[in-house]
């Protein structure tokens, strides 16, 4: 089957006064027709400068320095800026984690919703807005005419995620990135939203990258899950097997550290020792073993490649086979 995104090798790096930071180095993710993947990892980890890459709107002074991002066997780091505006929106869209940040503070909700639509299908502003509206009944907007004459300030946070997603979805893309859509949300409204994703995937036939750190959202509503530390990704499964069987052990201490509904409520929480280290001056060798319970002397001193340990399973660590029997 062929990948309707392939990510090959990609580096994004910010160039600073105090040296550059390599927030994504070395990055290789495969999406196909109607695929959803999580891509999930700690804050500082690369998920949402990963996004930022595929839609080229990674800020200054990031600059993606190398690797190939093909969508449909075109690679879009070679496109101009003219060319990249015809598929941003209309053939991958992003929702963006921060409502408020990326929802024009002064301009209706509505009509910002009609200008995407506008831009990318040839409707005059009349006939986008009514098409806007249509849009926001699918995202279950109650009273969708009054919330589109409002402005962000005035709708809640959830209504503001909604309005997020409407813009993303308003030209049916082929590919939808959401980052961290239930985060700042009550539990009752994040709810709603991965619902509401779930129903937009099946009605529009979408294919789905999905940016979290919450584990239950991409347990939900991925098939796949891609786990990244450090600007890399470390392991890569269905969703079944990579929580049943992970084989890395940066994976093994998410899951570990992921609180279920269904456990007392007086067991301790367990968490990963230590902390990210600064990107400007990452560990030799393998990025996780400082904070890895299984690290020996060569884990220090060699670079872990991502391979296919068992088919559609791969993983980044060079210990694997002798961990496996471990974590069995």
């Amino acid at each position: 089957m062929h990948p309707l995104l392939d990510i090959q090798n990609l580096k994004t790096h910010f160039f600073t006064t105090y040296g550059a930071i390599r927030a994504v180095d070395g990055v290789s993710l495969k999406i196909y027709e109607n695929d959803a993947v999580g891509l999930v990892g700690e804050s500082g980890s690369g998920k949402t400068v990963t996004s930022l890459s595929v839609m080229r709107l990674v800020p200054e002074p990031g600059r993606i320095i190398q690797g190939k991002i093909l969508f449909r066997d075109q690679n879009l780091l070679e496109l101009s800026e003219r060319e990249m505006r015809k598929i941003r929106g209309k053939k991958i869209a992003m929702s963006f984690q921060d409502p408020m940040t990326y929802l024009n503070p002064v301009m209706r909700v509505g009509s910002q919703i009609a200008e995407s639509i506008a831009l990318h299908q040839d409707l005059d502003k009349s006939d986008a807005l009514e098409k806007a509206i249509e849009i926001m009944e699918l995202m279950r907007i109650s009273s969708p005419r009054e919330v589109a004459m409002s402005y962000p300030h005035q709708l809640s946070g959830g209504m503001r995620q909604r309005a997020l997603l409407a813009m993303a979805i308003s030209c049916n893309p082929d590919l939808l990135i959401v980052d961290e859509p239930t985060t700042a949300l009550d539990i009752i409204v994040g709810v709603q939203i991965i619902e509401l994703l779930t129903e937009l995937r099946t009605k529009l036939n979408t294919s789905l990258l999905l940016i979290t750190h919450d584990l239950r959202v991409v347990k939900q509503l991925c098939e796949n899950m891609a786990v990244m530390y450090l600007g890399n990704i470390v392991e890569y499964c269905n969703i079944q097997r990579i929580f049943v069987n992970p084989l890395h052990p940066y994976t093994e201490a998410l899951l570990r550290s992921f609180i279920r509904i269904d456990e007392r409520k007086d067991k301790p929480l367990k968490t990963i020792k230590g902390w990210i280290f600064d990107p400007l001056n990452p560990p030799t060798g393998c990025k996780f073993h400082p904070r890895c319970q299984y690290a020996k002397e060569i884990c220090k001193r060699q670079l872990p490649e991502l391979l296919e340990v068992d088919p559609g399973h791969f993983s980044a660590c060079i210990r694997v086979e002798e961990i496996r029997e471990i974590m069995e």
